[in-house]
């Protein structure tokens, strides 16, 4: 199979070639290689490879992708024998025991793995930009981020080395990279998809595993493969009434839809990123759809400061696994990453506590707004992808974080308020996220618009929870009547 016919298709059309027998699995795999070799040194997409055991597929022939190529992120997703980083020096001979939950299902679904995705150390932040792998690149534009934490997936969708990759999203980490890529990226609902059984919850149940896709119908099929609960998960939800892959495939009703444009934290929103929201929202008018601004009734402050909570708590806890099950030493740690452990080793018990049960409140105010809307329409980020490096911590902050940790002054930080500051910074860019994370609630990014300048904008729909199959049929709707397949023609040749 020659790259060029290769990348015409999505992961279900490569299925059904191999399973008809006009292609095998090796030479779809000897292209997605070949693909490989003519990109990734340029976008730095993909951190470990397993190409030589790609190259001879074992793969599940009944199964949904049998013999098709995919890449794990290297963060969860953990696959026996094999290491997983999470981006960090400080775990790079972290290798796992056993397959994750996810990773079993996909090999069952008859996937084959040509090696792992580059994230952010802990996948703490929208870049991806690690010290151990440095950094990942947009192949629509090489000087700017593809996002993250799911960066080095997006990438790879995107440029056409696998037709899908991993992801997950416990801040908007599927749908970020989506949309600065130009992909399709749905986060499901809290439970869908067994975090085991490394986990319970991931990230306290704010996380979720999925993959970015060029086309709505492959996320709706690795949906299926993925779905349903394992021995020892902590609550089933509710099987969907058909197969999502059948489920998409019908029309949606007409939908009541709110919109809103202004992000919860009060931060600045890119002009780009309310053009895309306000076109789409004619456009589904245009389908007969009933759509008005509206918007759900949270406090954005509170919620910025539950988010933070949360990554204070799991990287203290990562950081601990770490140095115990790995001898890493703090000089291992990012230094942003060391300044969040500390300030999750001086959080008060209580305090957190307090912030986790505040979920509760984001989760009714958004069952009301669910009682007049059926799904919300806004950007997916605040602002377009920032250049490489542009969101590197200044040098005088990071003096200021180095004294902190030498005064281990994580009280006096959280006492002095700078926190709520920390918070806003690092959420300014991509606002319009965590809402879905904290309620549990499902959500997709949808690769409707791009700019003057050539570069995608992604807008974003959220559901109830259990509701993603009225997002995958809206998706699928939004597709036909605006396909975006053919703008990645324009990626083959510019890398």
């Amino acid at each position: 199979m020659k790259q060029t016919e290769y990348l015409r298709f999505d992961a279900v059309a490569l299925a059904d070639l191999i399973r008809r027998k006009e292609v095998t699995a090796s030479e779809v795999c000897d292209a997605a290689i070949e693909r490989a070799a003519a990109v990734n040194d340029r976008l730095n997409a993909i951190c470990y490879s397993q190409f030589a055991d790609a190259k001879k597929p074992s793969f599940e022939p009944d199964g949904t992708f049998c013999g098709v190529p995919m890449l794990l992120k290297d963060l969860a997703q953990q696959q026996q024998g094999h290491p997983c980083t999470y981006g960090s020096r400080g775990l790079k001979n972290n290798i796992a025991s056993q397959d994750s939950e996810y990773v079993r299902r996909a090999r069952q679904g008859g996937l084959v793995f040509l090696g792992r995705t580059a994230t952010p150390e802990f996948g703490l932040k929208a870049v991806t930009e690690s010290e151990l792998w440095g950094p990942t690149r947009n192949p629509w534009n090489t000087e700017r981020t593809p996002g993250g934490s799911s960066g080095g997936s997006g990438a790879a969708v995107a440029a056409g080395i696998v037709p899908m990759a991993g992801a997950n999203d416990g801040g908007g980490s599927i749908r970020i990279p989506a949309a600065y890529n130009g992909l399709f990226g749905l986060k499901p609902s809290r439970g869908r998809i067994s975090s085991g059984p490394f986990v319970g919850e991931a990230w306290t149940g704010a996380s979720m595993d999925h993959v970015v896709t060029r086309t709505v119908r492959d996320s709706a099929a690795m949906l299926d493969v993925l779905s349903g609960p394992a021995v020892g998960d902590p609550f089933l939800i509710p099987p969907p009434s058909a197969p999502f892959s059948d489920l998409m495939q019908q029309a949606p009703k007409p939908l009541r839809i709110g919109v809103f444009t202004s992000s919860p934290y009060h931060t600045d929103v890119a002009q780009e990123c309310v053009d895309a929201v306000e076109d789409t929202a004619r456009m589904l008018e245009s389908l007969g759809h009933r759509v008005e601004y509206a918007r759900p009734d949270f406090d954005g402050m509170a919620l910025a400061r539950c988010y933070l909570g949360l990554y204070f708590g799991e990287v203290s806890t990562l950081v601990d696994y770490a140095k115990n099950e790995l001898a890493a030493r703090d000089s291992d740690f990012e230094l942003d990453t060391r300044l969040i452990d500390m300030l999750g080793r001086t959080m008060a018990l209580p305090e957190y506590v307090r912030r986790r049960q505040q979920w509760n409140d984001f989760s009714r105010a958004l069952g009301v707004y669910f009682q007049s809307y059926d799904l919300y329409l806004c950007p997916t980020t605040g602002q377009m992808p920032a250049t490489i490096g542009e969101l590197d911590t200044p040098p005088q902050l990071q003096l200021a974080a180095r004294l902190m940790l030498k005064l281990k002054a994580g009280k006096i930080v959280h006492r002095s308020g700078q926190v709520d500051q920390m918070a806003l910074e690092s959420l300014a860019r991509t606002p319009f996220t965590q809402l879905a994370n904290l309620t549990g609630t499902p959500a997709m990014s949808v690769p409707l618009n791009w700019s003057n300048d050539g570069l995608p904008v992604g807008v974003q729909f959220g559901a109830p929870h259990g509701a993603e199959g009225v997002l995958l049929q809206l998706a699928a709707q939004l597709e036909e009547a605006s396909p975006w397949f053919g703008q990645y023609e324009r990626l083959e040749a510019g890398l």
